[in-house]
């Protein structure tokens, strides 16, 4: 873990293995051939949520090539809900129980209040993270950021 509390860059990114919006486990070693993006988010339904993954959905066309991943800590039907009302068609994971159990591995869990914090990992086709950010509470990530860490792995 760095200071922040974050996994290193370089390292063999944190295990997981959560349900996505109908239950089947997805598990992050089993994606390893491609690269995965894991963009953790406090809450579905919350403006700020919905403005960044709708982002990531409409500039899609840059992260070609990488699985996208939302993660929060939301139940697997809440999930399933705000994706289908919004058509994100990225995979949204249910970090539902235990509860922040891979936002507490990737250092993004906020025990005050239950949640994930704005944290996004890119792991590469070997497992190893590559590039990460942590943005503030209330404030969007940049997608433009997630395009340029995708380029820089591909290259």
């Amino acid at each position: 873990m760095t200071q922040a509390g974050l996994p290193e860059l370089g390292r063999p990114a944190p295990e997981l293995e959560l349900p996505d919006t109908h239950g089947t486990p997805v598990r992050l070693s089993a994606l390893r051939g491609g690269p995965v993006l894991l963009v953790f988010f406090p809450f579905a339904f919350s403006g700020v949520c919905t403005s960044e993954l709708s982002a990531l959905r409409d500039r899609g066309d840059g992260l070609a090539g990488v699985r996208v991943l939302g993660v929060s800590c939301d139940p697997v039907f809440t999930l399933r809900a705000w994706s289908e009302q919004e058509r994100f068609g990225l995979e949204l994971l249910s970090d539902f129980w235990p509860h922040g159990a891979a936002a507490r591995a990737y250092g993004v869990f906020d025990a005050a209040s239950g949640h994930a914090r704005r944290g996004s990992f890119l792991v590469d086709a070997d497992g190893v993270l590559r590039w990460s950010v942590l943005s503030p509470a209330g404030r969007a990530r940049d997608v433009g950021q997630y395009v340029d860490a995708a380029r820089a792995l591909q290259r």
